[in-house]
């Protein structure tokens, strides 16, 4: 009996087949989401640090904050700008993997 139930348990069985490419496919979907998400709050902090850091090196100015405060207020700028870029995005990146939960799921 326990074979039984061991056998019908079985994901083959039940049809729920996934094979190796949907989850790579679901991973390389996901991280390249991801990156289009930070990759630009990334580069603005890229350049808003390079450019006080090149004003820090002019001046002779080393302060710390100096180079913190601006590449904050810079991230927190752009991502209140991309905002609604972000949730378009991801709304459509969770609305095409919960297309797929069918082949996950019995």
């Amino acid at each position: 009996m326990t074979a039984g139930r061991a056998e019908s348990a079985s994901p083959r069985r039940r049809g729920m087949v996934v094979n190796q490419e949907m989850v790579l496919y679901l991973a390389k979907e996901t991280l390249e989401v991801t990156l289009m998400i930070s990759g630009p709050l990334l580069l603005v902090s890229l350049v808003v640090g390079l450019i006080v850091s090149i004003t820090q090196v002019v001046t002779s100015i080393q302060d710390m904050t100096l180079s913190f405060v601006p590449r904050t207020v810079a991230v927190f700028v752009a991502a209140l700008l991309l905002f609604p870029w972000f949730m378009n995005t991801l709304i459509a990146f969770t609305s095409r993997l919960f297309s797929h939960l069918e082949r996950f799921a019995h």
